[in-house]
């Protein structure tokens, strides 16, 4: 299992010196979220030509807002500019978002993920595309800089979207996922799926929250609080009931050196290919919740 950083930067600049950083400590990967701060694509592309060698993610790319030529047009650009070292994750996002912020109808998000993953799959790898879907449509040719596809990844939580994952993607990243449920549920049903569809083994790469502390209830206090919209939002809401979770607080890893440690190793056991760690806490909690994921690095 290979360890890998989740970060939540909100500048460009900031961002890139994380992720040399990142670099320089050995680390191969690097996720980065789109919400509502900077464009992640466009902060990839900028900072990851400056800094080599460490592959960057998105976690994720809403897919409403972005029809999958102009978003594929987008990926290949930025696979251009920094040598073929993206991963493009992306996402339905919520309910809540899609319907109250954007104005788009959330009835059917299965379907449009179908679609959409078929004619953004097939524009990376082809540059053209022909699909009348029952929800998103796509027509036409793309003419972007030469580079190869990006892995595209999905953020597939409910059983639907990872059997769906399993057929199109290359495989998942979960959030807010505990081990129960990515051993029970998560792994077996997009393995399931992409073996049926002999397609390769997926990647699952799962995101926690990651303290190492010596005071440890504060630690879960401290994430009760900066973490509660996870906690609200319906399909991370559902995985958190799966694991018998009451909240964000109590999937976050938390806890000595020794205890986070063992607890990221036995993702490995559940089937997770990439564990993707959020540091969180006080200054001094970040810098040792690092130093433990670096010593994961050489295990």
């Amino acid at each position: 299992m290979h360890i890998e950083l989740f970060g939540f930067e909100t500048t460009p600049e900031r961002f890139e010196a994380s992720i040399r950083t990142a670099s320089q400590q050995g680390f191969r990967r690097y996720w980065t979220p789109q919400i509502f701060g900077h464009d992640a694509l466009t902060t990839i592309a900028v900072a990851g030509r400056e800094v080599p060698g460490i592959r960057l993610g998105t976690a994720v790319v809403p897919t409403y807002p972005r029809h999958p030529m102009m978003l594929a047009q987008q990926a290949l650009t930025v696979q251009s500019v920094i040598g073929g070292r993206l991963d493009l994750g992306i996402g339905p996002s919520h309910k809540p978002v899609v319907e109250g912020m954007w104005g788009y109808s959330f009835d059917r998000p299965i379907a449009h993920m179908r679609d959409y993953l078929t004619i953004l799959t097939q524009l990376l790898a082809e540059r053209r595309v022909s699909h009348s879907g029952e929800t998103v449509v796509g027509r036409g040719e793309i003419t972007p800089p030469p580079a190869d596809a990006p892995t595209v990844l999905v953020a597939a939580l409910g059983s639907q979207m990872l059997r769906l994952t399993g057929r199109l993607a290359d495989g998942t990243i979960t959030w807010m996922t505990g081990p129960a449920t990515l051993r029970d549920h998560t792994v077996p049903t997009v393995n399931e799926a992409a073996a049926a569809a002999g397609r390769p083994g997926p990647q699952i790469v799962a995101g926690f929250p990651v303290c190492v502390t010596d005071d440890p209830d504060t630690a879960r206090e401290r994430a009760a609080k900066d973490l509660v919209v996870y906690g609200t939002l319906p399909s991370y809401r559902a995985m958190l009931d799966r694991e018998g979770l009451s909240g964000p607080e109590d999937i976050a890893i938390v806890g000595a050196a020794a205890q986070v440690s063992d607890r990221i190793e036995a993702l490995a056991d559940c089937g997770v290919t990439s564990f993707a760690g959020s540091a969180f806490g006080t200054l001094d909690e970040q810098a040792a919740t690092r130093e433990t994921l670096i010593g994961l690095l050489s295990r």
